[in-house]
């Protein structure tokens, strides 16, 4: 009979947030999840920055607004938080993985947001959190820029999981990341741009297409006065386009606009491999002898802080008087190579060997003084 892959239920969640009301916008998501869960869902998806709200504003007059921007750093979330506890009960109540767009407040810095995926799974946990890695042209003068540290896929009892952000889907090598992990489950998070209707279209069926993979794509809406008019609601149109897709291309549910609904889609990972068959570009159809992806995971600090060396323990416990007698003793060895190089009359060799015995009586000379 052979091994049997997962089946599972995943959701696509469209809504409009409460944007710049942080609590009131975990409200609406706890309901969502809810619901969500009684329909039978294990995967729920969210859109970018659902919470409080992605920020229009940046291609209006308002893009240098420092007072916007502080009233969204106000309302946006910290990992680990109050808020970050309240969706991990509402993911623990649906007993489902939710994935949750954001804009995180650093904790660090205490003045930069990150576009930012939250991982959260049946126990309430969050597990991961993906940073969007480049904010897009106005963007920039909203949030920071992450790393290589998040871009993972995580392996869960619905099988390998893994997502990106809004544009990010045109980051070839970071997409090319995610397949390399062996993703078979994408969640793919947009905003509410009605513009981008062919772009999220076909950038996530070719992500199905080409990865052999589903693709959850959350979409976010705008619902008449949900945006501000001082926040551009007046100039934009509702948007969406949320959809799940086959590891095919082909649709399994939506694509849907314009309005707020929730949309469900069986995953059948055996799809996934027969779409392998033909084509796996991580696998079988990947030349690394020719083409390599090389993936800087580390997080690199903003500062290092170096302290003075300690003196009384310079060399693996040694004191300051061993480590003279040690130096000491190379030096009557580098003496005696002199002795020798000078009969042979080798004077770079000498020369090079002297200031090497020089280096060490200052050396000698620093621990004595020290001590």
């Amino acid at each position: 009979m052979g091994d049997m892959l997962p089946k599972f239920t995943a959701a696509a969640v469209q809504a409009a947030p409460v944007f710049l009301d942080r609590e009131a916008t975990i409200d609406k998501a706890c309901e969502l999840i809810a619901e969500a869960g009684k329909a039978g869902a294990d995967l729920i998806v969210f859109p970018e920055t659902w919470v409080p709200g992605y920020p229009f504003w940046h291609s209006s007059p308002e893009v240098f607004s420092a007072s916007t921007f502080a009233d969204l750093w106000k309302n946006s979330v910290e990992i680990p938080s109050a808020s970050t506890a309240r969706l991990g009960q509402a993911a623990q109540q649906a007993n489902a993985y939710v994935v949750m767009g954001i804009n995180e407040r650093d904790t660090v810095s205490r003045g930069t947001l990150f576009n930012t995926q939250l991982y959260i799974d049946p126990a309430g946990e969050v597990i991961h959190r993906h940073r969007k890695l480049m904010p897009t042209f106005t963007e920039r003068t909203i949030w920071g820029m992450g790393d290589g540290s998040d871009l993972q896929v995580l392996d869960t009892p619905l099988g390998r999981i893994g997502g990106l952000i809004c544009w990010e889907h045109e980051m070839t090598l970071a997409k090319y990341a995610l397949y390399a992990q062996g993703e078979q489950v994408h969640c793919a998070m947009w905003p509410a741009y009605a513009g981008q209707k062919n772009h999220i279209d076909f950038g996530t069926r070719q992500y199905a297409f080409e990865g052999a993979c589903f693709v959850i794509s959350s979409c976010g809406v705008i619902t008449k006065g949900s945006l501000p008019k001082s926040l551009g609601g007046e100039a934009l149109r509702p948007g969406g386009g949320s959809g799940i897709i086959g590891p095919d291309g082909e649709y399994l549910a939506g694509p849907i606009y314009d309005k707020e609904e929730t949309i469900y889609a069986e995953i059948d990972l055996e799809m996934a491999i027969r779409e392998k068959h033909s084509h796996d570009i991580a696998g079988h159809y990947a030349r690394p002898d020719v083409l390599q992806l090389l993936v800087h995971a580390e997080r690199k600090p903003i500062a290092t802080f170096a302290t003075t060396p300690q003196l009384e323990e310079p060399l693996g416990g040694a004191t300051a008087e061993e480590v003279v007698d040690r130096l000491e003793a190379v030096r009557e060895y580098l003496g005696s190579l002199i002795e020798r190089i000078e009969s042979d009359g080798d004077s770079e060799v000498n020369a090079a060997l002297a200031e090497a015995l020089a280096s060490i009586d200052m050396a000698a000379a620093g621990m004595w003084s020290s001590k």
